[in-house]
């Protein structure tokens, strides 16, 4: 069985699935502006400013649906085509199948690839704690890289993190357009093609793909971060995007311009954060310096399947890893991101809406309580909630994919607030769960690739850094 194809919809579809949330975000704050007025006026609703201001921090929800996919005239074309394109995929501890899966998801694109380079950090068998050497997969790799004219390279290095198997071949390669990929992920067959096209602007930096899970239907948990991951790889980095101000590019698909990245060789890889080797959260530093250049993009048409975590414990820790290195991000764009620039206002926004998520609750139900009317408070703020939550889910929408039927898609959205909640309360662990090898097994036949159809100024100390590529 081959990997899935997937399209991003068109402008008829996104224009009629955006009215609904646009309509309301309008109504909603026309409502409260009157409201504000109001309260000069001795108006009741005393919380009608807190309430204004913590829905237009959610500036993003209708921001995204402005969102278009680049395109490229035919002279445009022409010159991308012309560029030098490395993919660099590092190793480390991964499914053979998975594996194998990516490899050829890269082998078979559209607009072939100039070299592909493969690094593998360290990776141990865990079975034997000797080291792990894909033998086969690196044999069959790189006679199908040769037959088909690609240049392709495997490397094997000591363990000592991501941003150090990227930089092992990136710091001198000459390649125009770097592209950096997971290596349990699987890119559509058109991805690299549409990736490129932003670049015909010589001022985009960086492109991010767009990310959608593979394993959606492995268990409840993976159905469940189809809808999770939604508000920002479908919400707010769309609407970073029309901005042409996106933080943070996934590292399972993005593409920079190569030079911004050999520029920074030595500095990446050694970055510290109160004097401790950084290696989390290596993709929103790339993305830094392509935002301290030029422009930063997200590409819906450059679509890549990744596999989530099918354990509970597997996505509390992998959020967690993510929530650490956002955190210490923050600190670097409000330092080094201009005081009057999207992303510094847009930070100190987040912090602000934080804030007023707890403030307008308890000030609802405080109020509530002294007149007796908690219910009906608890219930408005309930309908609202759910209204909010199915504005955003319709994001589900603007991705068709030929492994999801229609029903399954509805059915996903007409039941995602249950299931958000079970994950705000812990899917049960046991929940059954498919190997990722068995995943992927699906994706390739035979055991080969031939299967089934600191910144400079912010970073660094010069201590290695240890850490995985996981």
């Amino acid at each position: 069985m081959r990997p899935p194809t997937a399209t991003f919809v068109g402008l008829r579809a996104r224009t009629l699935l955006a009215a609904a949330p646009l309509v309301f975000f309008v109504v909603w704050t026309t409502t409260h502006l009157v409201s504000v007025t109001n309260v000069f006026s001795a108006s009741t609703n005393q919380l009608a400013f807190a309430w204004l201001i913590s829905f237009l921090l959610l500036w993003w929800v209708p921001l995204a649906w402005f969102e278009r996919p680049f395109r490229a005239t035919a002279d445009q074309q022409h010159e991308l085509d012309q560029l030098t394109v490395t993919v660099q995929i590092p190793v480390y501890n991964e499914d053979e199948a998975a594996l194998r899966a990516c490899l050829r998801s890269v082998l078979d694109q559209s607009r072939p690839v100039d070299r592909i380079r493969v690094v593998d950090d360290g990776s141990m068998d865990p079975a034997s704690g000797r080291g792990q050497t894909y033998r086969r997969v690196r044999r069959s790799f790189l006679a199908e890289a040769a037959a088909r004219g690609v240049e392709a390279s495997w490397d094997r290095t000591e363990n000592r993190g991501k941003r150090w198997a990227q930089m092992h071949v990136l710091a001198h390669d000459d390649a125009d357009i770097f592209v950096t990929l997971d290596s349990d992920s699987v890119l559509d067959a058109h991805a690299v093609r549409e990736g490129l096209k932003p670049f015909a602007d010589p001022g985009v930096k960086s492109v991010a793909g767009l990310v959608a899970v593979l394993n959606t239907r492995a268990n409840v948990l993976t159905r469940m971060i189809c809808l999770l991951y939604l508000p920002f790889t479908r919400g707010l980095r769309s609407a970073q995007s029309v901005l042409r101000r996106v933080t943070i590019n996934s590292g399972t698909l993005a593409f920079y311009r190569a030079d911004v990245i050999r520029r920074h060789a030595g500095v990446y890889e050694n970055e510290t954060f109160r004097g401790r080797p950084m290696q989390m959260n290596d993709d929103s530093m790339l993305t830094m310096y392509a935002l301290l250049e030029g422009d930063t993009v997200h590409q819906p048409s450059a679509i890549v399947f990744t596999l989530a975590p099918e354990r509970l414990r597997h996505y509390i820790r992998q959020q967690m890893r993510w929530m650490r290195g956002t955190t210490v991000r923050h600190f670097w764009w409000l330092r080094y991101m201009p005081v009057t620039g999207v992303v510094f206002v847009t930070t100190v926004a987040e912090y602000l809406h934080i804030a007023l998520s707890v403030l307008i609750p308890v000030a609802l139900v405080v109020g509530a309580a002294r007149e007796d009317r908690l219910g009906e408070v608890l219930l408005i703020t309930l309908v609202i909630a759910l209204v909010m939550h199915y504005l955003m889910a319709l994001r589900l929408f603007t991705l068709r994919r030929s492994d999801d039927t229609w029903r399954f898609t509805v059915g996903l959205f007409v039941l995602s607030p249950p299931r958000r909640s079970l994950a705000g309360r812990g899917a049960s662990p046991d929940v059954p769960v498919r190997a990722r090898h068995l995943l992927a097994d699906q994706l390739v036949g035979d055991p080969g690739l031939g299967g089934g159809q600191g910144l400079g100024r912010v970073a660094a100390r010069c201590a290695p850094a240890g850490g995985s590529v996981g």
